[in-house]
């Protein structure tokens, strides 16, 4: 897929408010730090389309990219970010929920995980929730070029171990570095692939 147009379109904390013309919509999300702007924008092949901070946790609201004016490209807050307030998280917790269970445009979530990092409670906890409320999501490391070739794949073969012990068959895994470059073509075919399936439908 060669993306030719990347929009901001707007930003919201309720999913009844996000754009209703039915394009289908690939939402991205990650615990805070996981280098999703940076993932977003080498995927749209714009620098400053989605805003990286140094300050994790920034994003609390749902953003909406449209490209080449056929699907949402959307922007999800982190999750797990402990230095916000009880109240803070409960109300991110809802704002994340509410677009995921009641979101029907929402084709297929991107859930975001740190390469270096061994296997994180949280994330586990997060793609059993998926699995027990049946949305399609496909696992998406980051950072690869952080990681020497064995490094990375020993990681990457314990996440696969550990989903195995409660997942029957997996999510799609792909394995990207935004400095790099690695994993964008990847990613955007197989984006490509489910709209055709749709439109096929």
């Amino acid at each position: 897929m060669i993306i030719k147009t990347a929009e901001f379109v707007i930003s919201n904390t309720d999913y009844r408010k996000c754009p209703q013309e039915g394009k289908p919509e690939y939402a991205f999300i990650g615990r805070s730090n996981v280098g999703k702007s940076s993932l977003i924008n080498m995927l749209a092949n714009r620098k400053g389309l989605a805003m990286t901070s140094s300050t994790p946790g920034k994003t609390m609201l749902i953003n909406h990219f449209v490209i080449n004016d056929e699907w949402y490209l959307v922007d999800l807050p982190g999750y797990g970010y402990a230095r916000r307030g009880k109240e803070n998280r409960e109300r991110l917790r809802a704002i994340i929920e509410d677009y995921i269970l009641e979101r029907e445009q929402m084709t297929n979530l991107f859930v975001l995980v740190d390469s270096r990092l061994e296997p994180q409670k949280i994330d586990l906890e997060f793609m059993e929730w998926l699995g027990e409320n049946a949305i399609p999501f496909a696992i998406v490391f980051t950072k690869a070029d952080k990681l020497g070739t064995g490094r990375l794949q020993m990681n990457i073969e314990a996440y696969r171990e550990k989903l195995l012990e409660t997942w029957e068959e997996l999510p799609p895994i792909f394995v990207t570095s935004s400095e790099k470059g690695q994993g964008r073509d990847e990613l955007l075919n197989y984006i490509e692939a489910v709209n055709k399936s749709l439109k096929n439908s």
